[in-house]
């Protein structure tokens, strides 16, 4: 499995002494050594072995294989010539199972997407400070990992401020494959958006109509309702080295805290997850924390919120999934809140055997390669919160409407985009 987990990404091969002066130089995380161009590869003078190692491993970790990474960059081979290898040859050279080399072999691709000129990574502005002021340059095309994205059918304007802009993600610069994009370009001039954005698909009717899921007001809750929720901090942003959970006692939570201090000073994308054990729950948030340095070259931070804490749990999710800053709403307020007023609760049989569009979101995460479990309470559903800093209130929310539903990326992007240019 793909960890976010810096030691999981470089292994044991040459990158492991490089490390730490690539941290020097801002590329301290996973998303954002996935993202390295060839123009930062010559700023930071990384040898062939180093620059074969990074985009064999960033193809590894984007199909969730990095369990053959070590092995394969022991080969001697870079990316180029695995990838004609026969099937044959990656099973019985580097016991690769059956399913995994087809995935491996996967070089299906859509069209790329360009990066906005105004967009740089933090990565590239703390690399030119420290090589004597090099230039910054942007790689000329860039992709993402493949769709796994229903998009929302539904999208609506509600109260509160927001902003709509548009953004494009990055990914490695390969040169023999192109991977398939996750978005569809955006328009050179988006509309401006002046209210909140309420967003959740469309709910289906279960037993032929006979069920029906209550009606909800399309509107943003009220930043009142949620600036006094309080939280308490699971786990931080993961660096090498940084490991909360040492040893084998219970997980030690910090004080509450008031959740306005999340946002305080910057935009901060707030991910409220059904359950950290739940295969479609893992999908979104491994596909969304992926896209970090999109994120940090725009100033938003990512968080995410559970509303239980169950160690095991945690330890099992942070940082394989996820490694942003995790915090827990054990009075599930964050949920109460996306379900205006009360916890938006669906039963297993109803909202996933019989909800066809549960049952397309769960294949989808399954054919990601992904696992899961049942511990812990899974019926009552997430969403997300977009914030402007301080008390400017909310920017986009998104409900789970149907289990596994995922905010569409390209309204994410948009609202982001846009509070970045205020």
């Amino acid at each position: 499995m793909s960890s976010f987990a810096l030691e999981d990404f470089v292994g044991d091969g040459v990158l492991r002494d490089q490390i730490e002066s690539l941290m020097a130089d801002g590329w301290d995380d996973v998303p954002t050594l996935k993202v390295m161009s060839k123009e930062d590869m010559n700023t930071l003078q990384l040898s062939q072995l180093q620059r074969d190692a990074l985009e064999l491993r960033t193809y590894l970790h984007d199909r969730l294989l990095m369990e053959y990474a070590d092995t394969l960059e022991a080969s001697g081979k870079n990316l180029q010539e695995l990838l004609i290898a026969k099937p044959s040859e990656l099973t019985k050279e580097y016991k690769m199972k059956r399913g995994h080399v087809a995935r491996f072999l996967d070089k299906k691709s859509n069209s790329t997407i360009q990066l906005p000129t105004d967009l740089v990574l933090p990565a590239r502005k703390i690399t030119a400070a420290r090589h004597g002021g090099a230039p910054i340059s942007l790689p000329r095309t860039l992709t993402m990992s493949p769709p796994r994205q229903r998009r929302s059918e539904h999208s609506n304007t509600s109260t509160d401020s927001t902003d709509g802009g548009s953004t494009s993600p990055a990914v490695s610069d390969l040169q023999e494959y192109e991977a398939p994009v996750i978005m569809a370009p955006m328009s050179a001039q988006p509309p401006v958006i002046t209210k909140g954005i309420f967003s959740a698909p469309e709910a289906e009717t279960r037993l032929c109509g006979l069920v029906k899921l209550g009606g909800m007001k399309q509107e943003v809750t009220p930043l009142s309702t949620l600036e006094k929720i309080l939280v308490q901090k699971l786990a931080p942003q993961h660096r090498k080295g940084v490991n909360p959970f040492r040893g084998k006692g219970p997980i030690q939570l910090s004080s509450p805290f008031k959740a306005s201090e999340l946002w305080a000073d910057k935009p901060t994308l707030i991910l409220c997850l059904r359950r950290p054990g739940c295969v479609m729950c893992r999908a979104e948030a491994h596909q969304l924390y992926s896209r970090k340095p999109i994120f940090d070259a725009m100033g938003v931070q990512l968080v995410l919120v559970l509303h239980e804490h169950i160690d095991a749990e945690v330890r099992a999710f942070w940082p394989r999934y996820w490694g942003g800053v995790v915090v827990v709403d054990e009075k599930r307020d964050f949920f109460k809140a996306l379900g205006q007023g009360e916890l938006p609760k669906e039963g297993i049989v109803t909202g996933l055997l019989l909800n066809g569009a549960a049952r397309a979101n769960l294949r989808r995460a399954k054919a990601a390669g992904l696992d899961g479990n049942y511990i812990g309470e899974g019926t009552i559903k997430g969403g997300m919160y977009i914030m402007r800093p301080g008390d400017r209130g909310v920017a986009y929310q998104f409900i789970e409407r149907n289990f596994g539903d995922w905010a569409p990326l390209e309204e994410v992007l948009q609202v982001c985009s846009h509070i970045q240019h205020r």
